[in-house]
């Protein structure tokens, strides 16, 4: 031990640090642990039963990791904390596909056809800041609260209909990777390739966001996705795997090229902001229809992807997307801070008809979303207008920060916050259906899922789009990897290769022409790449 390290009392010091050089015998001064000093020695899957989940909650490093991230940040939000919103309605058609929606959910809202139920929507940009461009390259956040008359349920989704990881327990590190340089506080592309070179499953997102897929027009114009997998339960308790689509209405869907993105950036940082807020202003209302994909509730062998896998797709000819309802957006928020700011989402904000799937990263949202609102907007954020339901609430929940009220009902003794009670308590609610039982005999293990797959699909996509976005698909990713070194080069050119030859090729063959000497990709310097880059209309400051 070294001489100003003592372990006696509460007197330590000099220890649990990066250069406290005391290790365990499987580890170095490079082994990963967690803040207990436990060596990590699975960084990239939480423990589920089978790998296909679902989770338990027994996985300390995955909570006391996600904890921690969700805290990174006071007051703005970790991520989505750029971000514009507005108030309307979303109106139930009463059928999916031409049938009874009860056939597949007993959820109110969706019953009958021409039942209004009040919404917010928040939609925002997801890596940068709060007062970042809203031209970067950067998935867009999609999240709606609905206020029914079973009280809240958050769909919280994403402009794109897949993510870049499966499991919750690489998210903290995929923020990381792409926000800027801890050291110097500057964008860095190579740090989120060398992240994305290592992580494949995240090819297929990569080739839509870097297409101009990347950078949507405007809110108005673009499409929205819950990305992951969720259940619906009907009366009888049966249950289906569900995804949900928000398809713009009355507009075409518009995306930017990166050059357009520029120009616009040039001259205004908050375009999709004001153009949301004035359309409104002008009685132009914007409108999607949502659309689910039903599936059975199984693992389906017959397909060569795990349904519950949020990096893929579920083909529309298989499982077509069948309309239940569309939502218009008819009033602009009074106050931008009281409504947007402090509007609180999560994923696990579902009302009876609903249900989780086992999802891996679903789950880890679940937990991670509302623990983010305790941390950000303090722990009685529901009782905040824009949060707190539009029907009855009475809760044993009492005092913490900021309480505004008692959620005490009328009748009930004011001595008795707790339930069960013979003495005046509240009593617990009648069920509305069939409780959803999903049965499960497997291990509880680490693993990633056995269908990963990670390229086809990647390929797939980037062989159905036109010419003109397969050509800007390979200036911006030229644009981006010029800053890499050749080894993160080299992993991502062979990713591209998995999922389609043409596409690695026209990578790798775009990059040597780029290179001052074709062929010696490892010849650029970093201030060479990003004058490159930028000299192609592919700036560092986003994505």
């Amino acid at each position: 031990m070294n001489s100003d390290q003592t372990t006696h009392g509460t007197h330590v010091s000099g220890a649990g640090g990066p250069t406290d050089r005391r290790f365990a015998p499987q580890e170095d001064g490079m082994t990963l642990t967690d803040r207990q000093g436990h060596p990590i020695t699975d960084n990239q899957n939480i423990r589920t039963i089978g790998d296909r989940g679902p989770s338990t909650l027994e996985n300390y490093h995955f909570l006391e990791k996600i904890s921690h991230f969700d805290r990174e940040r006071i007051p703005e939000r970790v991520v989505h904390a750029r971000g514009a919103g507005a108030h309307g309605y979303f109106e139930a058609y009463g059928t999916a596909g031409g049938e009874p929606v009860s056939k597949y959910t007993r959820a109110k809202l969706f019953q009958k056809a021409g039942t209004r139920t009040p919404v917010f929507v928040r939609f925002s940009t997801v890596v940068h800041g709060g007062h970042s461009p809203e031209t970067l390259r950067d998935p867009r956040g999609f999240a709606v609260k609905f206020y029914t008359e079973d009280g809240n349920w958050d769909l919280v989704g994403n402009n794109l209909k897949i993510f870049f990881i499966r499991d919750p327990l690489k998210f903290p590190d995929m923020v990381h990777a792409f926000r800027p340089d801890p050291v110097t506080n500057i964008n860095d592309p190579e740090r989120m390739f060398d992240f994305l070179s290592n992580t494949p499953e995240s090819i297929h997102m990569v080739t839509f966001l870097f297409s101009p897929w990347g950078i949507p027009a405007n809110y108005r114009q673009m499409q929205g996705s819950g990305v992951n997998t969720y259940k619906w339960v009907n009366a009888e308790g049966t249950g289906v795997l569900v995804k949900y689509h928000w398809e713009p209405l009355n507009v075409p869907i518009r995306n930017l090229t990166q050059q357009e993105a520029d120009e616009i950036q040039g001259v205004n940082y908050s375009h999709a902001t004001q153009d949301l807020y004035e359309a409104i202003e002008r009685g132009e209302y914007p409108e999607w229809e949502l659309s689910v994909q039903i599936m059975s509730d199984d693992e389906h062998p017959e397909l060569n992807f795990d349904p519950l896998d949020p990096t893929k797709l579920w083909d529309q000819e298989q499982f077509p997307f069948l309309p239940v309802g569309k939502m218009v957006l008819n009033q602009n928020p009074e106050n931008y801070f009281a409504e947007v700011e402090q509007a609180a989402f999560g994923t696990g904000v579902l009302v009876d008809g609903l249900d989780f799937s086992d999802d891996k990263l679903l789950q880890g949202r679940t937990f991670s979303y509302s623990d983010t609102q305790r941390h950000r907007v303090g722990t009685n954020y529901l009782q905040l207008p824009i949060n707190a339901p539009k029907k009855h609430v009475a809760t044993n929940q009492r005092d913490g920060q900021m309480t505004h009220f008692v959620d005490r009902a009328p009748d009930q003794d004011p001595h008795v916050n707790y339930e069960p009670s013979s003495i005046g308590g509240l009593r617990e609610a009648k069920p509305a259906g069939q409780e959803h039982e999903p049965a499960y005999n497997e291990k509880l293990v680490r693993r990633k899922i056995e269908r990963a797959n990670d390229f086809k699909q990647a390929g797939e996509t980037y062989r159905s789009f036109e010419d003109w976005e397969r050509d800007e698909l390979i200036r911006n990713l030229t644009g981006a990897l010029l800053v890499c070194r050749p080894a993160v080069r080299d992993k991502m050119i062979e990713h591209f290769r998995q999922a389609d030859p043409e596409y690695g090729h026209r990578v790798a063959e775009s990059l040597a022409k780029a290179s001052p000497e074709p062929g010696r990709l490892g010849s650029v310097s970093e201030q060479q790449g990003v004058e490159m880059a930028e000299e192609m209309g592919r700036t560092t400051d986003g994505y």
